[in-house]
């Protein structure tokens, strides 16, 4: 009778909390993460429609994809059995999109099938007018479920209409059909506002809860060495979270809601095996999560937020649930051999058994409801990257494109650009940018969308133009950079060049030169009378000047463009010394006017002076002189 009682409380506290979690999940605010597609052939169809982005395989944010609609026969219009036989292909060779009806299987299969029938991505036509909802992979996963792991191509839910409309295009008997083609598009899809991704990771420490623990067990191993370079140079900011949920008031007294919760049953989680009766209690978890998150704390106040992923991963091998280790003394050999103060970890946990809030708790309980444009967070495990929900499965290389697709254009770190990354679009004609064949300098930039066409900054020196057809340097050392652009020869031994660095853009031939900057000519400044032109001279032109000579042994000055006789050259020697000799005349003149008549005269200022505030005695005084030299002078 005993065991009766016992099993039919465990049934009310499961009803307990199915209530609760029922209750959550009814008021819970779920956001639809869509797509955009664009029909841009037959003409009747072109226009733009919304797609919601399915949550398993791998969307491919930031990005596009062109193909050719195609819709199976009608027995297998559904996708839930295997195609067999040839693989799907478009007439002009372009990527097949498959379009399939709703219902009969889970949306999960329908797309494994396409992608084995040869689809680049799968388009599923609901069968019902209604708004757009998410399609989900089953909660439970079974063994026959393992293709899950193995679907790559996204896939998107569209409207009734758009559905019947794609499929009636693509079914027309014609001999002249048309190929329905579309282009799907994610680039909007990811919120991509600055430099800094932000994205928060809900998960969970029970490691008994079956494929879903054993995937976000898998992924944080995996993605542990992007997140720490991200977080290292500044890229991303990341925040891990965690679900918990309460007891309601009347079982609080209950063993079984005493078994899952902490603080008299305000933060709870469900029993890792489900058995009450066996193994670790949810509350064990409970304090696992919060250990967690603090450790979170800890390693951030020390500017180090990256060690949660070194602590997780750590924890999970060393203290599993399954080798029966999954204690706190295990936890805190994973915190000292990080490095991490087991005393102020502690001190953010706070004192489970307290009646009282846990403030690191309850924040995850606030912010587990949704704002913005992100829906609340109800399963785990869930990616938010840039407050909108990732969609797709939870795999390294996967989520590392989503959080790349985060980046606003051109700031990217450079694991976005590696090859299995994305494709460098500047080495296919450089992009259809300008670049100089010389230096071969050029305006392709690439980034994680796609390429920018943008003049480059070489050397500190500013490149400005278009980016397409042209980009020139400009601004201070801009002729150390191709010669700005600009004309320059050498011949002779001589090099001439039309920039100049007091020109901070323009090109302009130098003297002796004519053209625009960009083509210069030697200017024949004797044939055109331009110098040497005097009746005494002979002119020569030469490259980029000219040589004058004059007759008679006279010589040619060029300023003057006139020849002087020598002995002129003389006299005009002989004036300069005359001159030179009367300036040095009146400066020492200058000064015996200075030494002479001005000092007696500040003599005489300061005698009157001094005659109004003493008696002098003019026999002896008057006469006095106020130098000894004066004196001696006298």
């Amino acid at each position: 009778m005993a065991l009766n009682v016992q099993g039919h409380e465990r049934r009310l506290t499961a009803v307990a909390c199915l209530v609760v979690t029922m209750a959550s999940l009814a008021s819970a605010r779920f956001i639809v993460e869509k797509n955009s597609i664009k029909v841009m052939s037959p003409r009747s169809l072109r226009g733009y429609h919304e797609a919601a982005i399915a949550n398993y395989g791998v969307p491919d944010y930031g990005g596009t994809l062109t193909g050719v609609v195609l819709y199976p026969d009608a027995k297998l219009a559904t996708a839930c059995e295997p195609f067999g036989g040839e693989k799907f292909r478009s007439p002009s060779g372009r990527p097949v999109v498959l379009l399939v009806d709703r219902g009969g299987c889970y949306f999960a299969l329908k797309t494994w099938h396409a992608q084995e029938a040869g689809a680049a991505a799968v388009l599923v036509a609901d069968s019902a007018d209604e708004p757009l909802l998410t399609m989900d992979s089953p909660e439970e996963e079974t063994p026959d479920m393992a293709f899950l792991a193995n679907i790559t191509v996204p896939s998107a839910l569209v409207s009734k209409r758009f559905g019947d409309a794609l499929r009636h295009a693509v079914s027309d008997g014609s001999k002249e059909k048309e190929e329905v083609v579309v282009r799907l598009d994610w680039r909007e899809s990811m919120p991509h506002p600055d430099e800094r991704v932000e994205y928060e990771f809900w998960t969970n420490s029970n490691d008994e809860c079956g494929p879903r623990c054993d995937e976000q067990a898998a992924f944080v191993r995996a993605f542990r060495g992007h997140a720490q370079l991200l977080e290292k140079g500044g890229y991303a900011l990341f925040t891990p979270h965690y679900i918990t949920w309460f007891c309601p008031d009347a079982f609080l007294e209950t063993p079984q809601c005493k078994a899952q919760c902490i603080n008299r049953g305000r933060y709870c989680a469900p029993d890792p095996e489900g058995d009450l009766g066996a193994g670790y209690d949810g509350k064990d978890v409970v304090v696992e999560n919060l250990r967690q998150l603090c450790v979170h704390r800890v390693a951030n106040a020390s500017s180090r937020p990256w060690v949660w992923w070194d602590y997780v991963a750590d924890y999970h091998l060393r203290c599993s649930m399954k080798d029966n280790k999954y204690s706190t003394a295990c936890a805190q050999d994973v915190v000292r051999s990080l490095g991490l103060p087991m005393d102020k970890i502690d001190k953010c946990m706070g004192d489970p058994d307290a009646d009282a809030e846990n403030d690191v708790l309850r924040t995850e309980q606030i912010v587990q409801v949704g704002h913005g444009a992100r829906g609340d967070v109800t399963i785990l495990p869930t990616l938010v990257i840039n407050n909108v929900q990732y969609r797709g499965k939870l795999e390294s290389t996967a989520v590392l494109k989503a959080i790349c697709a985060g980046f606003k254009e051109s700031t990217e770190p450079h694991v976005c650009l590696t090859p299995g990354m994305e494709t460098d679009e500047c080495l296919n004609n450089n992009g259809g940018c300008w670049r100089d064949e010389k230096t071969n300098i050029t305006a392709c930039k690439d980034t994680y969308r796609g390429r920018m066409c943008q003049c480059p900054v070489v050397d500190g020196i500013q490149y400005q133009g278009d980016g397409y057809t042209d980009c020139k340097a400009v601004g201070p050392g801009r002729c150390a950079m191709d010669n700005g652009g600009c004309w320059k020869e050498t011949r002779q031994g001589k090099t001439f060049s039309a920039c100049s660095d007091s020109e901070l853009s323009r090109c302009k031939c130098p003297p002796g030169f004519k053209g625009d900057g960009f083509h210069c000519q030697d200017v024949d400044e004797c044939r055109d009378k331009l110098a040497c032109s005097c009746p005494h001279c002979s002119c020569k032109n030469t490259w980029g000047g000219f040589d004058c000579k004059c007759n008679g042994g006279m010589i040619y000055i060029k300023n003057e463009d006139t020849c002087i006789a020598k002995n002129m050259s003389a006299f005009g020697w002989l004036v300069t010394a005359l001159v030179l000799s009367c300036v040095a005349g009146a400066g020492i003149a200058g000064y015996l006017f200075y030494k002479f008549r001005l000092r007696r005269y500040m003599d005489s200022e300061i005698m009157a002076i001094m005659a109004q505030y003493m008696p002098l005695d003019s026999q002896h005084n008057e006469n006095q002189p106020l130098r000894a030299e004066d004196a001696q002078q006298a």
